[in-house]
């Protein structure tokens, strides 16, 4: 049983607390209510299939998420529409499988500075946080309470914080009568495929970077809490199994899965097993808990949707601060690499679009071009 509450527990985290960054990301690209109905059902359906196969094949506790901050990206990102995104979507998924065939990129991308990457993924999430202050002047009844209850309940548990605010949230809308369901049938579930459309702006905009941060908030994190748990992660199997399941369920909207961290760390320790050979079971459960959301996806969506937009807004940024932290103090750790990291952070927190390329590309484009320029003069002053 303790196997089975290990995976309920990480199953309902995983939903309750990221699901209001996923469709805000939706609203971004304009979907419809069916497309993002397709779009949670093809999310859980491949981290659920990705999470029951490598931990059954390796026999070891590996548990798949949705990329966060990778739908923290989307949503920022303005002038897209859906079937561009999912070309920028099987983009990255490509990306991640050629890391996994290849450990040349895999290198490449390991060479890239942590504090950039982070300062990149910090400027993205900033805005989201930010907009949880400015929903409070419009709507402080709501968002004051909610906050407060964040703040009172990460003191107990970390894990408990998001969820007791999007539960203070639920009661708060419905006694105030803020919750509105939509009009007419609401449908299980379902799959809606989309045809994509491949633009290289928007595939160097949002597709490099939708692969970089998966990469360094997610999947390091990931393997990383694997090894703590004493597991030795199968890296390149976990990369293009993941990055396989994200590009077949590309064209139904999903966009991205990987290696979770928060998720994993529920189902890898001795409360989950005394035995930690037998812990690969829990991932097996919450791969099946992933396909029953799949299989409701358009109820819970129904329900999530039926609350105040200030609601959604609030509890996405407050499920964002934890990762804001994480990012701010690996983009300023190195005082040698900090100040092309503030420049490349007020680049991805900036609304700047060149050539219609996002501000996430450019961030990176700024942030190395920075150290370039630093490591160009300290061997010109060295020589001289």
């Amino acid at each position: 049983m303790s196997i089975v509450f290990s995976a309920l527990v990480a199953a309902f985290v995983g939903f309750a607390a990221a699901v209001a960054v996923v469709l805000a990301a939706a609203q971004a690209v304009g979907a419809t209510p069916a497309q993002t109905v397709s779009w949670i059902a093809g999310l859980a359906i491949a981290k659920g299939l990705a999470s029951i196969w490598l931990s059954w094949r390796h026999k070891l506790p590996i548990i798949c998420a949705w990329s966060t901050p990778g739908a923290a990206l989307i949503a920022a990102t303005s002038g897209l529409d859906l079937a561009t995104a999912i070309g920028a979507f099987l983009l990255a998924a490509l990306l991640m499988m050629l890391t996994a065939a290849f450990r040349p990129l895999g290198a490449l991308i390991e060479r890239i500075p942590m504090p950039i990457a982070a300062a990149m993924l910090a400027g993205v999430i900033f805005r989201f946080v930010v907009a949880v202050f400015d929903e409070m002047r419009l709507s402080p009844a709501l968002v004051l309470p909610l906050l407060a209850v964040f703040l009172l309940a990460r003191l107990i548990n970390p894990f408990l914080g998001v969820i007791a605010a999007l539960g203070a949230g639920l009661v708060l809308s419905f006694l105030g009568g803020l919750a509105s369901w939509p009009a007419g049938p609401l449908s299980l579930s379902g799959l809606e495929f989309v045809t994509p459309r491949f633009d290289i702006a928007a595939m160097l905009g949002v597709g490099v970077p939708l692969y970089l941060v998966t990469m360094a908030a997610q999947n390091l994190p990931g393997f990383a809490v694997l090894r703590a748990a004493g597991y030795q992660p199968p890296t390149t199997a976990s990369l293009f199994v993941t990055g396989l399941a994200s590009f077949l369920t590309a064209p139904f909207g999903a966009h991205m899965v990987n290696m979770a961290a928060i998720s994993a760390s529920i189902c890898t320790g001795p409360d989950t097993h005394p035995d930690p050979a037998q812990r690969w079971k829990a991932g097996v459960v919450y791969g099946f808990l992933w396909l029953a959301i799949a299989a409701c996806a358009g109820l819970l969506l129904a329900f999530i949707i039926a609350m105040p937009k200030a609601l959604i807004i609030a509890v996405a940024g407050l499920g964002l601060v934890g990762s804001l932290t994480g990012a701010l103090g690996q983009a300023m750790s190195s005082d040698k690499e900090r100040f092309a990291a503030v420049l490349a952070f007020a680049v991805a927190a900036s609304s700047l679009s060149l050539f219609g390329v996002g501000s996430a590309f450019w961030s990176l484009v700024i942030g190395l071009g920075v150290l370039t320029l630093d490591a160009l003069m300290g061997r010109l002053r060295a020589r001289s």
